[in-house]
C-alpha cells in the first residue's frame, strides 16, 4: 500500500451537489431554497431558534433550578467509604488521598449509607447524627 493510492471507502464520501445547473439535475432554478424568503436569499439565515422575530421558545419558558456553587466544594462520605482509608486519624486530607472525595473538596461530611465495622477516628469531618451513632458503636469516636 502506498500514500498515493489510499482512497475513502467505497460510499462513504457523497459527490458534491451542483446546484444550478438545469431542471434535469434535480435541484435547477431555486437550488432546493424554494421561493422566495429569508432563507432563498444569499446570506439570509439566522442563529438557532430564531423564530422571525417572535419571542424564542427558550426565552417564553420561565427559568428553573439552581446550581449552587458551594456544591462543588462540599463532599458526603458513605460509612463504608471510611474502611477504605488506611489513616489512623481520618481527616479531610486522608480522604483526599484515599481518593473518597474530590480534590477540590474544601470541607466533608459523613452520612449514614452502608455500615461500618472497624473503628475510625475522625478529626475535623461533619457527620449526621446517625452516622455519629454508628462510629461510636463501632468504637471509633469524633475529635471536633
Amino acid at each position: 500500500m502506498r500514500i498515493n493510492t489510499i482512497k475513502p471507502a467505497p460510499g462513504s464520501r457523497r459527490p458534491r451537489l451542483r446546484v444550478g445547473r438545469g431542471a434535469s439535475a434535480g435541484q435547477g432554478k431555486t437550488c432546493g431554497r424554494g421561493v422566495k424568503g429569508q432563507r432563498a436569499r444569499k446570506g439570509g439565515y439566522h442563529k438557532v431558534g430564531f423564530e422571525g422575530g417572535q419571542m424564542p421558545l427558550q426565552r417564553r419558558m420561565p427559568k428553573v433550578g439552581f446550581r449552587s456553587a458551594i456544591k462543588a466544594k462540599r463532599a458526603e462520605v458513605r460509612l463504608d467509604e471510611l474502611a477504605k482509608v488506611n489513616a489512623e486519624v481520618i481527616d479531610l486530607a486522608a480522604l483526599k488521598d484515599a481518593h473518597v472525595v474530590p480534590a477540590q473538596a474544601e470541607a466533608a461530611k459523613v452520612v449514614l449509607s452502608g455500615e461500618i465495622k472497624k473503628a475510625v477516628t475522625l478529626r475535623g469531618i461533619g457527620t449526621t447524627k446517625g452516622a455519629k451513632a454508628a462510629i461510636e458503636a463501632a468504637g471509633g469516636r469524633i475529635e471536633v
